[in-house]
């Protein structure tokens, strides 16, 4: 089950008067993985994080060794994900991926925070749905109830504080707090474990 989702335009699917905003292969895909996850992931501890990576393969994410997905986080669609080696999504994340969102190589997204791909045209009378990339950069830290919107570029080795709200892009090993997000200092760097 491979496929980026392709967003319908709203003038044709009438999505402002409650038409889809995706085609029905994509909504009946979606439906079949939360499914699929509540039943065979959702509940499953921290150790099972090999069983998850497979699932979510098996729906189209591309999972790199170490990466982890803990079971109480909501993925919304599978091919938009993309996670490297020992990235990990932590406990009751929402990763509402409408667009890629791509996770390097040992970035972190750390308890209830929102990965946000999607906004609306808000000018357009349609109020089209708009998708964008996501991308958390290496040895990235996005804190616990961290929003980070659609479009935004969190550099390597940044770290995103708690409560944080972060759209555009955040300079590499940085230190970001507030809403929105504003430079607290910057982080020291370091070499990724092996």
């Amino acid at each position: 089950m491979t496929g980026k989702a392709k967003i319908l335009d709203a003038r044709e699917s009438r999505s402002y008067l409650n038409g889809p905003s995706f085609s029905l292969g994509n909504r009946v895909q979606r439906a079949l993985f939360i499914v699929v996850w509540a039943l065979a992931a959702s509940w499953t501890p921290r150790q099972l994080a090999p069983w998850r990576r497979l699932l979510l393969r098996a729906f189209g994410a591309t999972m790199g060794a170490g990466s982890d997905v803990r079971g109480s986080a909501k993925v919304w669609y599978p091919p938009n994900l993309v996670m490297h080696e020992r990235a990990m999504i932590g406990p009751r994340v929402n990763c509402y991926n409408m667009g890629l969102i791509t996770l390097e190589r040992g970035a972190l997204v750390s308890q209830d925070a929102n990965l946000c791909g999607g906004t609306h045209n808000f000018d357009d009378a349609h109020f089209q749905l708009i998708a964008r990339e996501i991308r958390i950069g290496a040895q990235a830290w996005v804190c616990a109830e961290a929003f980070v919107g659609p479009g935004a570029q969190v550099g390597e080795g940044t770290v995103v504080g708690a409560r944080c709200v972060v759209f555009g892009t955040l300079a590499p090993w940085t230190v970001y707090a507030g809403n929105p997000a504003k430079v607290v200092r910057e982080r020291k760097r370091f070499a990724p474990l092996a």
